[in-house]
């Protein structure tokens, strides 16, 4: 099962990356990190279609089972980068995928409106976002190991979980539409 995870945090040591890595080391998945600012600002002009670093993007996530989107909260959004990524993307990589959403959120009451931000993009690319979701807080990382405490991870567990089988689901679908075909 091929699982991509976006980290959308333009900053190199954020608490995004570090979740996202944690991530990718631990299930495996390939991993876009936006903190490299390898994309351009999206300008709808045709010739951008054309860059490696966008065909890249369009590439990886079309041909992954799955996406993990990984943002932090900026002023009750996602991430100007994820939102520039995702403006690169259409349907044609998303369709009916199953996408998870996690936002890392300063702490209190914040990362809500990043997930509902992302939720709200996805739909826009036909994308399929499951139901469960996750807000991680500055007391769920281990800083000094580029990871996430044990209570932490395991949230991040039960959410690759439920996305699996959104994507054996999302097969299966597949499987019968070809047999009807």
């Amino acid at each position: 099962m091929n699982i991509l995870i976006i980290s959308g945090s333009p900053r190199k040591k954020g608490r995004t990356g570090i979740a996202a890595r944690f991530i990718a080391r631990t299930y495996k998945t390939d991993l876009i990190d936006l903190s490299d600012g390898s994309l351009p600002l999206y300008t709808g002009e045709q010739e951008q279609a054309d860059l490696n670093s966008v065909k890249a993007l369009k590439q990886k996530v079309k041909g992954a089972d799955a996406v993990i989107l990984a943002s932090p909260e900026y002023h009750g959004g996602m991430s100007g980068a994820l939102k520039n990524a995702l403006d690169f993307l259409s349907s044609e990589q998303f369709a009916h995928k199953p996408v998870a959403l996690l936002s890392c959120a300063g702490g209190g009451k914040g990362g809500i409106n990043c997930l509902n931000n992302l939720r709200i993009v996805a739909r826009g690319v036909y994308a399929n976002v499951i139901p469960k979701q996750l807000v991680l807080d500055p007391h769920c990382f281990d800083y000094d190991n580029d990871g996430l405490l044990s209570e932490p991870a395991k949230l991040v567990d039960d959410l690759v979980k439920e996305l699996r089988v959104y994507v054996k689901a999302a097969e299966a679908v597949k499987e019968e539409a070809r047999k009807r075909d």
